[in-house]
Protein backbone atom coordinates (compact mmCIF):
# COMPACT_ATOMS: atom_id res chain seq x y z
CA UNK A 1 0.00 0.00 0.00
CA UNK A 2 0.91 3.51 -0.82
CA UNK A 3 2.06 6.04 2.20
CA UNK A 4 -0.68 8.20 0.69
CA UNK A 5 -2.78 5.28 0.91
CA UNK A 6 -2.00 5.10 4.59
CA UNK A 7 -2.36 8.65 5.60
CA UNK A 8 -5.82 8.72 4.13
CA UNK A 9 -6.81 6.01 5.64
CA UNK A 10 -5.37 6.89 9.55
CA UNK A 11 -6.84 10.84 8.93
CA UNK A 12 -10.39 9.19 7.78
CA UNK A 13 -10.44 6.36 10.94
CA UNK A 14 -9.19 9.16 13.17
CA UNK A 15 -11.84 11.50 11.81
CA UNK A 16 -14.90 8.69 12.14
CA UNK A 17 -13.99 7.78 15.72
CA UNK A 18 -13.75 11.06 16.89
CA UNK A 19 -17.01 11.71 17.40
CA UNK A 20 -17.67 8.10 19.46
CA UNK A 21 -14.82 9.24 22.00
CA UNK A 22 -15.57 12.74 22.19
CA UNK A 23 -16.04 13.93 25.76
CA UNK A 24 -17.58 17.49 25.00
CA UNK A 25 -18.45 17.93 20.82
CA UNK A 26 -16.82 16.48 18.03
CA UNK A 27 -16.49 18.57 14.70
CA UNK A 28 -16.06 17.26 10.78
CA UNK A 29 -16.01 19.65 7.50
CA UNK A 30 -14.52 19.90 4.25
CA UNK A 31 -13.58 22.73 2.50
CA UNK A 32 -11.79 24.16 -0.27
CA UNK A 33 -9.25 26.87 -1.28
CA UNK A 34 -5.73 26.86 -2.17
CA UNK A 35 -1.62 26.91 -0.73
CA UNK A 36 1.09 28.93 -2.23
CA UNK A 37 4.52 28.69 -2.21
CA UNK A 38 7.40 29.90 -4.67
CA UNK A 39 9.25 28.37 -7.33
CA UNK A 40 12.67 26.71 -6.55
CA UNK A 41 14.64 28.70 -9.51
CA UNK A 42 15.63 25.79 -11.31
CA UNK A 43 15.60 24.97 -14.77
CA UNK A 44 15.10 20.71 -15.54
CA UNK A 45 15.89 18.70 -18.28
CA UNK A 46 13.93 16.02 -16.74
CA UNK A 47 13.61 13.58 -19.60
CA UNK A 48 17.16 14.38 -20.87
CA UNK A 49 16.11 15.78 -24.28
CA UNK A 50 18.16 18.99 -23.67
CA UNK A 51 15.20 20.87 -23.50
CA UNK A 52 15.45 22.76 -19.51
CA UNK A 53 12.13 23.82 -18.08
CA UNK A 54 11.40 25.77 -14.98
CA UNK A 55 10.10 24.66 -11.90
CA UNK A 56 6.86 25.59 -10.80
CA UNK A 57 4.95 27.80 -8.10
CA UNK A 58 2.82 25.64 -5.92
CA UNK A 59 -0.89 27.17 -6.68
CA UNK A 60 -4.59 26.15 -7.78
CA UNK A 61 -7.38 24.42 -5.68
CA UNK A 62 -6.76 22.35 -2.82
CA UNK A 63 -9.61 20.06 -1.31
CA UNK A 64 -9.46 19.78 2.62
CA UNK A 65 -10.98 16.96 4.83
CA UNK A 66 -10.96 17.43 8.89
CA UNK A 67 -12.28 16.97 12.20
CA UNK A 68 -11.55 16.79 16.01
CA UNK A 69 -12.96 16.42 18.85
CA UNK A 70 -12.91 18.15 22.48
CA UNK A 71 -12.22 17.04 25.86
CA UNK A 72 -12.86 19.91 27.46
CA UNK A 73 -14.30 23.71 26.92
CA UNK A 74 -11.65 24.75 25.58
CA UNK A 75 -8.91 21.57 24.79
CA UNK A 76 -9.08 19.30 22.05
CA UNK A 77 -7.61 17.40 19.10
CA UNK A 78 -7.87 16.88 15.37
CA UNK A 79 -6.70 15.54 11.82
CA UNK A 80 -6.56 16.94 8.48
CA UNK A 81 -5.52 16.18 5.36
CA UNK A 82 -5.22 18.57 2.33
CA UNK A 83 -4.37 18.05 -1.01
CA UNK A 84 -4.36 19.46 -4.60
CA UNK A 85 -7.42 18.86 -6.43
CA UNK A 86 -5.76 18.07 -9.57
CA UNK A 87 -2.03 17.10 -10.67
CA UNK A 88 -0.32 20.25 -11.69
CA UNK A 89 3.17 20.22 -13.84
CA UNK A 90 6.63 20.30 -13.16
CA UNK A 91 8.69 20.40 -15.55
CA UNK A 92 7.19 17.99 -17.71
CA UNK A 93 6.32 15.71 -14.59
CA UNK A 94 2.66 15.89 -12.94
CA UNK A 95 2.79 16.60 -9.56
CA UNK A 96 0.41 16.36 -6.57
CA UNK A 97 1.17 17.27 -2.97
CA UNK A 98 -0.78 16.22 -0.20
CA UNK A 99 -0.46 17.91 3.67
CA UNK A 100 -1.42 15.70 7.02
CA UNK A 101 -1.39 16.71 10.40
CA UNK A 102 -2.51 15.66 13.77
CA UNK A 103 -3.25 18.98 16.07
CA UNK A 104 -4.02 20.03 19.13
CA UNK A 105 -6.77 22.45 18.99
CA UNK A 106 -7.60 25.38 21.80
CA UNK A 107 -10.85 27.29 21.45
CA UNK A 108 -10.47 30.55 23.67
CA UNK A 109 -14.33 31.83 23.65
CA UNK A 110 -17.49 29.89 22.71
CA UNK A 111 -21.07 31.22 21.97
CA UNK A 112 -23.76 29.67 20.48
CA UNK A 113 -22.67 31.19 17.10
CA UNK A 114 -18.98 31.53 17.00
CA UNK A 115 -16.03 29.37 18.10
CA UNK A 116 -12.51 30.64 17.05
CA UNK A 117 -10.03 27.68 17.13
CA UNK A 118 -6.21 27.76 16.94
CA UNK A 119 -4.53 24.59 15.73
CA UNK A 120 -0.71 23.36 16.19
CA UNK A 121 0.46 20.05 15.52
CA UNK A 122 2.98 18.11 13.07
CA UNK A 123 2.29 15.56 9.99
CA UNK A 124 3.95 14.94 6.72
CA UNK A 125 3.91 16.16 3.03
CA UNK A 126 3.51 13.63 0.53
CA UNK A 127 4.76 14.76 -2.99
CA UNK A 128 4.29 12.62 -5.63
CA UNK A 129 5.45 12.79 -9.22
CA UNK A 130 4.40 10.77 -12.25
CA UNK A 131 4.92 10.86 -16.24
CA UNK A 132 2.90 9.73 -19.54
CA UNK A 133 4.28 10.03 -22.59
CA UNK A 134 2.05 10.01 -26.01
CA UNK A 135 3.26 7.34 -28.24
CA UNK A 136 1.67 6.91 -32.19
CA UNK A 137 1.67 3.79 -34.55
CA UNK A 138 0.04 3.95 -38.04
CA UNK A 139 -1.50 0.98 -37.02
CA UNK A 140 -2.81 1.11 -33.25
CA UNK A 141 -2.76 4.96 -33.43
CA UNK A 142 -1.99 7.18 -30.37
CA UNK A 143 -2.24 5.95 -26.77
CA UNK A 144 -1.13 7.26 -23.29
CA UNK A 145 1.96 5.33 -22.27
CA UNK A 146 2.76 5.46 -18.52
CA UNK A 147 6.50 6.05 -17.90
CA UNK A 148 6.26 5.12 -13.90
CA UNK A 149 5.61 7.25 -10.64
CA UNK A 150 8.13 8.50 -7.69
CA UNK A 151 7.62 10.42 -4.73
CA UNK A 152 9.18 12.36 -2.00
CA UNK A 153 8.11 12.57 1.70
CA UNK A 154 9.07 15.33 4.64
CA UNK A 155 8.21 15.74 7.91
CA UNK A 156 5.90 19.19 8.60
CA UNK A 157 5.05 21.28 11.56
CA UNK A 158 0.92 23.07 11.15
CA UNK A 159 -0.47 26.06 12.68
CA UNK A 160 -3.59 27.05 11.83
CA UNK A 161 -6.06 29.84 12.92
CA UNK A 162 -10.22 29.36 11.81
CA UNK A 163 -13.58 29.52 13.01
CA UNK A 164 -16.98 27.89 13.20
CA UNK A 165 -19.51 30.04 12.58
CA UNK A 166 -22.83 28.36 12.71
CA UNK A 167 -25.66 28.68 10.70
CA UNK A 168 -28.35 26.37 12.75
CA UNK A 169 -26.97 24.39 15.74
CA UNK A 170 -24.89 21.93 13.87
CA UNK A 171 -23.91 22.80 10.70
CA UNK A 172 -21.15 26.03 10.35
CA UNK A 173 -18.67 27.78 8.08
CA UNK A 174 -15.38 27.51 9.02
CA UNK A 175 -12.87 30.09 7.41
CA UNK A 176 -9.50 28.85 7.66
CA UNK A 177 -5.88 30.15 7.20
CA UNK A 178 -3.05 27.24 7.88
CA UNK A 179 0.88 26.95 8.01
CA UNK A 180 2.44 24.59 6.94
CA UNK A 181 6.75 24.59 8.05
CA UNK A 182 7.79 21.85 5.32
CA UNK A 183 11.08 20.61 6.60
CA UNK A 184 13.87 20.53 3.72
CA UNK A 185 11.25 21.41 0.83
CA UNK A 186 13.80 21.76 -2.07
CA UNK A 187 11.27 20.86 -4.91
CA UNK A 188 9.94 24.36 -4.24
CA UNK A 189 11.64 28.23 -3.03
CA UNK A 190 10.09 27.89 0.42
CA UNK A 191 9.49 25.46 3.80
CA UNK A 192 6.53 27.79 4.59
CA UNK A 193 3.32 26.61 2.84
CA UNK A 194 0.60 29.07 3.52
CA UNK A 195 -3.11 27.58 2.64
CA UNK A 196 -6.51 29.75 2.92
CA UNK A 197 -9.74 27.69 2.76
CA UNK A 198 -13.36 28.25 3.17
CA UNK A 199 -15.37 25.09 4.62
CA UNK A 200 -18.69 23.32 5.85
CA UNK A 201 -18.87 21.40 8.54
CA UNK A 202 -21.34 19.48 10.79
CA UNK A 203 -20.88 19.30 14.97
CA UNK A 204 -21.98 16.22 17.00
CA UNK A 205 -23.08 16.80 20.64
CA UNK A 206 -23.70 19.52 22.80
CA UNK A 207 -22.69 22.95 21.77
Amino acid sequence: MKLSNITLALCFGFLAGAPLVMAQQGNVYIGLGTATDSSSGQALDVFGTGNFVNTPKINGLFATVGGGFMLTSHFGAGAEINWRAGSGDYAGLNYRPVFYDFNGIWQPIKTKRFVPEVQAGIGGVHLGFSANQQECSLIVGCSTVSLGSESSNHFQAHFAVAARLYVTPHIFLRPAVDAHWVNNFFQFGSDWVPEYTMGLGYSFGGQ
